[in-house]
């Protein structure tokens, strides 16, 4: 039997927790800050909400300006409640939750990327790219190497439709669970695996062409047949394949998708480059405010805090 679940699974295991514990790591630590009272402490945990708001922001909307603009809404909108935060999980899915909302209005606003449905059977690869990735293709190694352009992968991402992009960046991009990023969009689980398995999809497609294993032109005036001739067996298995790399496929079914791996090549190399793509997007560098912005906004927010604690202490 092909071993990736068994080596790279723990890799994974490794990434999405030193994502997640990173983001855990802030909240709790200004959790504990606005626990103390202190002034100072608050400003000091209203610097750690500032970076974690913005770098979402930024991953969603794609425009420094809109995320800035996200931040101070979201900030603004949270000052009241903040010192009521006991709870990390809590707070992150209370943050989350309003920046989404004012991020997904902003782009509608802007029409910057227009709604649209991913369909599975457009992300699929033909016959095509499967024989290209047959051996000859783009190898982990090399396409780790040529895809480390982050420009190109936020391009990448900012091209995925909102509604699938919230939850790949919610997803592998912030480390959230499943649970967490159904209660922030109000999607169901169901949903938030095929939303997220798409969007993995898409990115990974866009990701390939970079590499050089994209269809050529010549390639895509055959794309109809193509279509027609993949494989019946490699076309079912890959509805499964985010669920496979996350090790929530059930024994039978991870039984059966090991051994159609195990006599192709092409698919096999196809799960190889979707893992390097989901790693990219874990291990993409996260993006700070402008200090001098980020400054003037804090201080702004200490001097509304200093104004609610004195209402708050005559009544």
């Amino acid at each position: 039997m092909w071993p990736l679940r068994e080596a790279p699974y723990g890799q994974r295991v490794r990434l999405a927790k030193v994502v997640q514990l990173a983001v855990r790591a802030d909240i709790e630590q200004a959790i504990a800050l606005l626990r103390s009272g202190d002034d100072s402490a608050f400003e000091e945990a209203l610097i750690l909400l500032q970076n974690t708001v913005f770098s979402f922001s930024m991953r969603v909307c794609g425009q420094r300006e809109d995320a800035e603009d996200t931040m101070q809404e979201v900030l603004a909108k949270s000052l009241p409640f903040l010192p009521k935060f006991e709870s990390p999980r809590a707070l992150v899915v209370w943050l989350y939750k309003v920046a989404k909302n004012r991020c997904l209005m902003s782009r509608r606003r802007s029409k910057f990327a227009p709604k649209e449905e991913l369909s599975l059977e457009q992300l699929m690869p033909d016959r095509l790219e499967l024989e290209k990735l047959d051996g000859r293709g783009v190898n982990p190694e090399a396409f780790a190497i040529r895809s480390e352009e982050a420009g190109r992968l936020r391009s990448a991402i900012q091209r995925i439709p909102p509604q699938y992009r919230i939850v790949l960046v919610l997803r592998d991009m912030e480390g959230l669970t499943d649970e967490e990023v159904g209660e922030i969009t109000g999607l169901r689980p169901g949903t938030v695996r095929v939303r997220l398995h798409r969007a993995r999809l898409f990115v990974r497609k866009e990701v390939m062409k970079w590499a050089g294993s994209g269809p050529s032109r010549a390639g895509r005036r055959q794309a109809v047949v193509a279509e027609q001739q993949r494989p019946a067996r490699c076309k079912a298995m890959f509805a499964e394949l985010s669920e496979y790399l996350d090790e929530k496929l059930d024994d039978s079914l991870c039984d059966e998708l090991e051994k159609h791996l195990d006599g192709c090549a092409p698919c096999k190399a196809f799960l190889a480059s979707l893992k390097t793509t989901v790693e990219h997007c874990r291990n993409m560098p996260l993006e700070g405010p402008d200090r001098k912005k980020a400054d003037e906004l804090r201080g702004k927010l200490m001097r509304d805090y200093e104004s609610l604690a004195a209402k708050n202490f005559s009544r």
